[in-house]
């Protein structure tokens, strides 16, 4: 699916495509691949490239075509709840075409946000960089989102501990370091297209300034939340470790209380004179010395806080 999009007052969607206009490409089909190969003449190299879904951030040129590739956040439904992906911007001096492979929420955010601010983008590189600024504004909401993930998995984790919820933990862990290392890719790249768009034309301090500290505040948001949602993992597995060595001890403890009338009882049970069995009460006296040998040893275990 393709739109074709024009910056006015905010990009406003057009009929058809037309000089400097965005091609937004999302989930293409066949006969995205023919319009943009045929009709655009994109290198079919740079398609290849977006639709791996390992792509790091990066620049890439063939002829006057430039590719620049960045990372952002996925919510998705499955073994990982939040991933990134690779978004491909293919530039020339007439030509900005955005593809991605998956269907996301920060574009059509993205587009919407410029009609609402009224936003004006001037040129490609200011395009490139306020796609990166909207990438570090969703990572944002998404770590604000796992954040609360964390913390419902700590409370049930307070309540029993299980193995989904530790799972559950492990999978936002994995979450937080696909963030890190896309976001440092995406910080790298400022640098690049610095050193690619020196003309005057393109110059923007103010905004790539304000790029580079929202990427910044999402860098260390997601090293923070990982630091702590570590220490929440070590101290869960302490935890763990705990438990089982109290369950051992108290299975260790019943175990030898329990063995103390079984020795009795083989004892007395042996096919010897024990000079008991003449005794009026012999079988009750047994019972009762069984019964006080291992309240002894009940007492013992208490006072040494295995029970």
């Amino acid at each position: 699916m393709r739109k074709y999009l024009y910056c006015e007052n905010g990009f406003v969607e057009k009929p058809q495509w037309m000089p400097n206009c965005w091609v937004n490409v999302e989930c293409p089909d066949k006969s995205d691949f023919d319009f943009l190969t045929k009709d655009l003449k994109v290198p079919e190299s740079f398609l290849e490239d977006i639709a791996d879904v390992d792509e790091r951030p990066r620049t890439d040129t063939e002829e006057n075509w430039l590719l620049t590739i960045i990372r952002i956040p996925l919510q998705q439904q499955g073994s990982i709840p939040y991933t990134t992906i690779p978004i491909g911007i293919i530039t020339n001096n007439e030509i900005i075409v955005t593809i991605c492979y998956h269907s996301t929420e920060m574009i059509p955010d993205f587009i919407d946000h410029t009609r609402r601010k009224g936003i004006v983008v001037r040129n490609k590189f200011e395009l490139i960089l306020r796609l990166i600024y909207s990438s570090a504004v969703w990572f944002l909401k998404y770590l604000k989102q796992i954040n609360n993930d964390v913390t419902a998995a700590e409370k049930e984790l307070e309540k029993s501990i299980r193995n989904e919820d530790l799972l559950r933990l492990m999978k936002l862990q994995k979450t937080l370091v696909y963030f890190n290392t896309s976001i440092r890719g995406n910080e790298v790249m400022i640098g690049k297209l610095q050193s690619i768009f020196q003309e005057k034309d393109y110059q923007n301090p103010d905004l790539v300034e304000d790029v580079v500290i929202e990427l910044k505040q999402a860098y260390n948001t997601v090293n923070i939340y990982s630091d702590i949602l570590t220490g929440t993992m070590d101290a869960f597995a302490s935890i763990i470790s705990n438990n089982v060595n109290t369950i051992m001890k108290r299975m260790t403890s019943i175990s030898i209380i329990l063995m103390v009338p079984t020795l009795i009882a083989s004892f007395y049970g042996m096919n010897v004179d024990v000079h008991v069995d003449e005794l009026p009460h012999a079988f009750s006296l047994i019972i009762l010395i069984s019964i006080m040998l291992s309240a002894m040893a009940f007492v013992i275990f208490k006072k040494i806080k295995w029970f």
